[in-house]
């Protein structure tokens, strides 16, 4: 069966219960591919790999905080050249189906939102018909849809739909708001696009997610195992008749994983199974994900539990469990057992799989400390030091990522003094200091939102005021759920037995994000400056003692010729809790002591040449001899682990 087409004309569109290309019925076999986790350098090489497993489409979001980091300043460059990414899809001959959000869930700090919004007043509502924040989304669809509406599939590109909201249903039901996003969309896009939105397999989600009608195409997402049918038969209900092709826009290849958890398993042959329910009866499915990729830099999500309290960042890795690994490894159970199935139904010979890309171990690499993080206060400028009576939150100060560090005084007393801070987001660590004498800042312990207790400051001796110091860690703002509107910083009074304690410096310390200049803040070129004379062997501080205060290590590993650098994994194993940056790139955070990541991925494409710096910022207690090991292998087995294998 074959539907009319104008000569020449290319269409995809939806008839019949089914998909249709260029008047010929079409399957979708897709897979999440995320361009922001992934290099560059290394789109090519993981589009190929999804082909080769099968795929004719992917599926990638579009995080609106990596594209407008600050209001009105937007970056469509490095990592956030989407254009370069979509036109390779079109090139690889690959479609495209485009999650523009403007939120977009995903596992990504804020769901997708810039860090910004949550510093505007009166509060926003997000998500919502509230008029100031559909305003800054109107702003920023101006930007991005005109720039992909070129590369729709009736004019030549690779896109064949495109998603507005996310799994809404699972939130809210704000109708107008979806429906505004829909006429906004059909304003840049036009009306041949399919338009399309994705909920939870149930009623309830479908009958507050969807838009309604013939305009927009509603889709499902449902647990791995679920029998599909009946689910299928229930997503009829919310599109018009003939308009609903069966599709799973989100078929779970795996499962994400917070630090502190047993790494997320699943099956490889129960989940092929469960593809091929689908497949076999012409239903058509995208993979989430074919390839997870890293949360480089700060941009990790988090989840919460029944209260905001219940808090749970995600890794660094976004492996997932895919199919295709975060190295882009294939030489796996998940992708042969994957690509058995998909090869039954593809119309289209598969095409080789590529072997594994190569990787190598540059053993051992001895850091020094270079300098404890207050010691590097002195070089911040006025811009960087905020003062109030009560403590602000990162964002009100201006600030996205990172660490702020807050600083009052108070009066010593013989027998010591009781903290309380209620509210802490995420991590907060606790130091005194006797302002008349030299000596190091005395640790005095966490507190941690999720674990929040008064703390009992140490009886501190001391002629003048003490200095107490918190030093905050954003930790990844909540994606999910009814604590979305997650801010970042001390977030209530400070009581210092019992008493509100006033008069507050906070310092701000970003530290350097993904696809940020490494130039950003002056704090960071003091960690990094020390590389310089830790290569050359000029003077610096070499004691290795243990420390619970934190500061910046460096030390650097050669790499002799071209053909030497790979893809390495760098192990933090017996580290404390902190980020490293591999030549100025932020490789993400590490966590060893809570598990259960060990080692941080560090693809070929950061290295060169010659030496490679590696700068680590310890907030805690680094290994006693301080060595790191670039290592050739992933490992997920450290910490204390609270939960087993994911079971679907």
């Amino acid at each position: 069966m074959r539907l009319e087409l104008k000569s020449n004309s290319r269409k995809f569109e939806i008839n019949s219960d089914k998909f249709w290309k260029d008047g010929y019925p079409f399957q979708i076999i897709g897979g999440d591919v995320h361009y922001f986790r992934v290099l560059p350098e290394y789109w090519e090489d993981r589009l190929l790999r999804a082909k080769a497993l099968g795929l004719n489409t992917i599926q990638t979001y579009v995080p609106w905080n990596l594209h407008e980091p600050k209001p009105g300043e937007t970056v469509f460059e490095g990592i956030a050249d989407i254009i370069s990414f979509l036109n390779l899809c079109k090139k690889l001959d690959l479609l495209v189906m485009l999650r523009v959000g403007p939120y977009i869930c995903a596992e990504w700090d804020f769901g997708g939102f810039p860090y910004w919004l949550l510093a505007i007043k009166p509060a926003l509502t997000l998500r919502s018909s509230d008029p100031t924040f559909v305003k800054l989304v109107e702003r920023w669809w101006s930007i991005l849809l005109p720039k992909v509406s070129s590369l729709l599939y009736a004019n030549g590109g690779p896109i064949i739909m495109v998603q507005i909201e996310n799994e809404y249903g699972s939130y809210g039901d704000d109708k107008t708001y979806l429906r505004h996003l829909a006429e906004l969309a059909r304003g840049y896009l036009g009306d041949e696009v399919i338009l399309y939105t994705t909920d939870g397999g149930s009623k309830e989600n479908l009958q507050k997610g969807t838009v309604g009608g013939d305009d927009v195409f509603s889709a499902v997402d449902f647990e791995t195992g679920a029998e599909p049918w009946p689910i299928f038969n229930l997503q009829k209900q919310f599109n018009a008749p003939g308009k609903s092709p069966p599709l799973a826009a989100e078929f779970y290849t795996g499962w994400l994983t917070h630090w502190g958890e047993k790494i997320a398993q699943t099956d490889a042959e129960f989940t092929a199974a469960a593809l091929e329910k689908i497949l076999s009866r012409n239903g058509s499915a995208v993979l989430y994900m074919a390839h997870g990729g890293t949360n480089f830099g700060f941009y990790n999500g988090a989840n919460t539990g029944g209260s905001e309290s219940e808090y749970k960042p995600d890794l660094t890795s976004y492996d997932y469990d895919a199919p295709i690994k975060e190295s882009g490894d294939v030489d796996n159970p998940k992708y042969k057992a994957i690509r058995k199935v998909v090869e039954q139904y593809s119309t289209v010979p598969l095409p080789s799989v590529p072997d594994n890309n190569a990787r190598t171990s540059y053993g051992r690499i001895q850091l020094h400390r270079t300098c404890f993080l207050f010691d590097s206060l002195n070089v911040l400028g006025r811009q960087d030091v905020v003062q109030s009576e009560n403590p602000l939150s990162m964002e009100v100060v201006g600030q996205m990522f990172g660490f702020l560090l807050y600083a009052s005084e108070f009066a010593s007393t013989d027998d010591g003094s009781m903290l309380t801070i209620p509210k802490v987001h995420d991590r907060g660590q606790v130091f005194v200091s006797c302002t008349s004498r030299e000596d190091r800042p005395l640790y005095a312990g966490a507190i941690e939102r999720w674990s929040n207790k008064p703390l009992h400051l140490p009886v501190t001796k001391c002629a003048s005021r003490i200095t107490l110091y918190v030093l905050v860690e954003n930790m990844g703002r909540v994606n999910y759920g009814s604590y979305m509107f997650d801010m970042k910083g001390i977030l209530s009074s400070v009581y210092l037995n019992g008493r509100v304690l006033l008069g507050w410096k906070m310092f701000s310390i970003p530290l350097h994000n993904l696809n940020e200049a490494t130039t950003i803040h002056p704090i960071v070129q003091v960690g990094h400056s020390g590389v310089t004379r830790v290569l050359f062997n000029k003077s610096i501080n070499k004691s290795d003692g243990a420390t619970r205060e934190p500061a910046f290590y460096a030390g650097s590993f050669h790499v002799n010729e071209v053909a030497q650098i790979k893809d390495t994994f760098i192990s933090f194993q017996g580290w404390g809790k902190g980020v490293a940056y591999v030549n100025d790139f932020n490789i993400g955070r590490f966590w060893p002591s809570f598990g259960p990541q060990c080692n941080l991925y560090v693809p070929a494409p950061v290295l060169r040449v010659g030496v490679n710096s590696l700068v680590v910022l310890d907030l805690e207690s680094p290994r006693p001899d301080l060595v790191l090991h670039s290592v050739d292998e992933p490992d997920f087995s450290c910490g204390k682990s609270k939960s087993s294998m994911h079971q679907l």
